[in-house]
């Protein structure tokens, strides 16, 4: 029998070692155990998490935004971590808007969405739209690449002049300004600054969306199945760490 043993253990060893990546990467939506502090890997990076802060769309703190700091898995912050290297060596900060996105925050939008007579900040971010297009146009969704925790909206920060750069429109606004190949009224200075921060994103290993020039996805994300549910909380990321 023992030889019998050693075969069925040497087998189940195997099938372990051969299983797919995304079998042994599986987690629970609740376990933010492959997430980092991203400011801990990445201190260089500016943080203005919009959505803790009143000032968005909605016009109120959203959902699942316990503290303003960004979160995201290993592999994505490691990855923002080259980014951020790659861009100061040409004069830039990275100023990050949004990272790991919980789902209970994307529940949140769709309600407000839901509400078409809440429009406290049409003129900000949808001046041009009106807000029953906002599902069939799909700029709100029910599920969102940011809750699998790989996806970031950013921008970049000039450190000579000490201001964000000009990109030629701003971070959620809903409209065809907003996408990556808008040409439009834009000026070659804001064409060639959308194009220094795409640039050093896509080198890095982040792919671009194509209806927002902030919006990036790291293209070997960990979690390519997983909407995560636990909210922005540094302490539990750092317990769990």
């Amino acid at each position: 029998m023992k030889p019998v043993k050693i075969f069925i253990g040497a087998l189940l060893a195997l099938t372990l070692l051969v299983a797919p990546a995304d079998a042994q990467r599986s987690t629970s939506p609740d376990d933010p155990s492959g997430f980092v502090v991203l400011a801990e890997v990445a201190p260089d990076i500016i943080q203005e998490i919009r959505y803790f802060s009143t000032y968005n769309f909605v016009g109120d703190r959203i959902d699942g935004y316990e503290m303003p700091c960004a979160l995201m898995t290993r592999e994505a912050a490691e990855a923002l971590k080259a980014v951020s290297d790659d861009v100061m060596r040409q004069g830039y900060r990275l100023k990050i808007y949004d990272a790991y996105r919980p789902q209970m925050a994307v529940d949140h939008f769709v309600r407000w969405a839901k509400d078409v007579n809440d429009t406290r900040m049409k003129k900000y971010f949808y001046p041009k739209l009106d807000k029953a297009r906002l599902f069939p146009e799909d700029y709100i969704m029910e599920k969102s690449g940011h809750t699998r925790g790989s996806t970031v909206d950013l921008t970049l920060f000039d450190m000579k002049t000490g201001k964000e750069v000009d990109m030629g429109g701003t971070f959620d606004y809903f409209g065809e300004e907003s996408h990556p190949d808008y040409v439009g009224k834009l000026t070659r200075k804001q064409l060639h600054n959308r194009k220094i921060l795409r640039d050093a994103m896509i080198r890095h290993g982040f792919k671009p969306l194509d209806t927002e020039w902030w919006h990036f996805t790291l293209k070997d994300e960990p979690y390519p199945d997983t909407y995560f549910t636990f909210p922005v909380n540094d302490l539990r990321i750092k317990r769990a760490a």
